[in-house]
Order: structure tokens, then C-alpha cells, then sequence
């Protein structure tokens, strides 16, 4: 179901994106994989009512609206593909990692989700983590079999296993380098992920704050592995926070970012950054890709990630936290990201 988009679901949007709820499904031992039935009807549309896919550099392949029966499912916060454009890992801000595979049609367009399950997170002796404010997962990135994750609250970047049928609980802290008292509560680390491997950075671990503010107004960040490691911050523009990011192929960073006012809703930004500018004790900055506001598909976009496909496109996934709210959606979205 499509809400309107008035004031009465503005105002529940607001509530829920400052006080997300706690998933009501606590597990008596240790936490068990749950699968989850999903449906998902297609979205052919990013402009809602108009049959327009070029938006700029960004061209709209098709996106998803799911729902699930399932009272954990939704706090969506970060998606990664273990295989392009196929299984996902991903995390939810109410403690939760969850797995699955996006299905596509013969035309490239997603299709539906399938082999979705989501597993509670676990302390040092295995049991559920019931208390969001330890377990508020937001930034996540993926390399060679570990999953890096940043939490927000009790700030911290921690590094996890993938064993998709038992996630354990994190074997390594990172020095996430920006002085603790500069991270604003529930401001944190919003983007985790790994640099160009061939770039400056080496494949080096990125961080990104959500709207950790410098005296400047810029927003806090650091590289945090490789060899030119250092605290370096991303211009502000406007209202908009960070909400994800991932490096391109050449090198320049994606971010995805949000806004939210009681007046107009919610909107979101693709911003590209240049490459160059990731360094340590830099501005970083860069041109806006695509704005869309809640004219288009959209909700409270907090996930993103770059993948490419089999036969060549550069694409742009995003995807949508719900926060539990009825009046918010979980949406999966494709662009293709043209170069020239």
C-alpha cells in the first residue's frame, strides 16, 4: 500500500526517524536465523506518474516495495552484494543482520527477493543483544569474507565473520581516528567502505559521520587504514546529512544523503566526491548527481551500493529504512550510472 503523502504521515515521519523502534522479537537463547517470506511489487516509475528513466547521469532500471508478515523485518540501514547485483549482506538499526538475493527479469529489471533471513546480533558468549542503543547498526562494508560495521550511539567500527547461517559477534574494534568527543549522539558513522583498491588509499577502510559537525559546519570523516591515514571532513551543502556511501571504479566517492523537514517530507541526494579531495585534513567536495524529493519513489533512503553488471553498467542500488512505521516503506531502487 502506497500512503498519502500529507501531513499526518510527515509527522509520524518525524517521531520515527528521531526515535526508531526496537524490534519486538526477543529470542530466549541464542539468536536463530529466521526466514522470511517477502513481497515485492515492482516499481516501474521513479517520478511518480511519468514514464521518465534518464535523470541526469542516472538512468532508473526498477525498484521493489517490500513487505514482509514478519514483525522484524524493515530498519533497513545498510546493503551490501556479496555478489553483484545478487546476495546481499545487510544490517538493521534495530540490532539485526539480514541476507538474501535480489531476483531480476529478462529486461535486467528486479523482480522480487528471495532466500531473505535475518539474524539477531550476539554478544562475546552468543546471546541476542536486546538493547538498540548497543546494537544501532548503520555503516557496512564488505571485503574478503569480513563485514565492517559502524554503530551509531555507542560509536564504534567492529569487524564480524560472514557465516550467513551463524553470525557471531565481533572479533576486532578499529580506531575509527575522529576524537570521540567530536561525534554527536546518533550522528555517527552512517558510511563504512573500502577505498579504490588500486587508488591512493590502497582499498583502505573509509568512514563517514551522518552530521558529526565540525566548527567549519563540515562533516566529520577519516581514513582509517592504508597509507596516508587522517581525519579529513565533507562539505556541507544545505540541510542534507549522510546517510551511505561507496567508491566508484575511478576512484571518486557516491554519497547518498537526506533530508527531512515537518514542511516538505523527506528528499534525498546523490552527491559524487571528488577523489582527490578524500585526504587526510581536506574539505572533500563535489557535484550533485540526482535530488528527488516525495514526488518520487522514495522514502527515508539510507543504503547504497555500487556494483557492476554482467555486462557492463555501472549500477546504483539504494535502499529504504522504514523505521517500523506503517507510513513508511521499504524500497529497493537500480540506476544505471552513465560515465559520460
Amino acid at each position: 500500500m502506497i500512503f498519502s503523502r500529507g501531513g499526518i504521515r510527515r509527522t509520524v515521519f518525524a517521531c520515527t526517524l528521531i526515535c526508531a523502534v526496537v524490534s519486538p522479537a526477543i529470542a530466549a537463547q541464542r539468536a536463530p536465523v529466521e526466514a522470511i517470506g517477502i513481497s515485492a511489487r515492482p516499481i516501474t516509475e521513479f517520478r511518480v506518474g511519468r514514464d521518465q528513466k534518464q535523470f541526469g547521469p542516472l538512468e532508473f532500471v526498477g525498484g521493489l516495495e517490500m513487505t514482509s508478515p514478519s514483525r522484524d523485518f524493515g530498519a533497513l540501514s545498510a546493503l551490501r552484494f556479496l555478489k553483484p547485483g545478487s546476495d546481499f549482506i545487510g544490517v538493521a538499526d534495530t540490532g539485526f543482520w539480514f541476507f538474501g538475493t535480489i531476483t531480476h527479469d529478462a529486461d535486467k529489471r528486479p523482480s522480487g527477493v528471495s532466500n531473505f533471513r535475518m539474524q539477531q546480533m550476539v554478544d562475546a558468549s552468543g546471546q541476542p543483544i536486546d538493547e538498540k542503543w548497543e546494537v544501532d547498526a548503520e555503516g557496512l562494508a564488505v571485503k574478503d569474507g569480513i563485514a565492517t560495521v559502524g554503530f551509531e550511539r555507542e560509536q564504534r567500527v567492529v569487524q564480524f565473520k560472514i557465516e550467513p547461517d551463524n553470525m557471531k559477534a565481533p572479533f576486532k574494534t578499529l580506531d575509527y581516528l575522529v576524537p570521540a568527543r567530536e561525534l554527536r549522539q546518533n550522528r555517527g558513522f552512517e558510511t563504512v567502505t573500502h577505498a579504490n583498491p588500486y587508488g591512493q588509499h590502497q582499498g583502505g577502510l573509509v568512514v563517514v559521520s551522518e552530521k558529526s559537525l565540525d566548527k567549519a559546519g563540515n562533516i566529520y570523516a577519516a581514513i582509517i587504514e592504508g597509507p596516508k591515514k587522517g581525519v579529513f571532513t565533507v562539505k556541507r551543502k544545505g540541510d542534507f546529512d549522510i546517510t551511505d556511501g561507496a567508491f566508484l571504479p575511478d576512484g571518486d566517492l557516491l554519497l547518498l544523503e537526506r533530508s527531512f523537514s515537518m514542511a516538505r517530507g523527506v528528499k534525498m541526494r546523490l552527491r559524487r566526491i571528488y577523489g582527490e579531495s578524500v585526504e587526510r585534513d581536506a574539505v572533500a567536495d563535489g557535484p550533485v548527481l540526482l535530488e528527488a524529493d516525495m514526488g518520487y519513489q522514495i522514502d527515508n533512503m539510507e543504503g547504497l551500493d555500487v556494483w557492476t553488471r554482467a555486462d557492463g553498467a555501472l549500477m546504483v542500488s539504494l535502499v529504504s529504512d522504514d523505521n517500523h512505521s506503517i507510513l513508511q516503506r521499504n524500497l529497493y531502487l537500480e540506476f544505471i550510472l552513465h560515465q559520460d
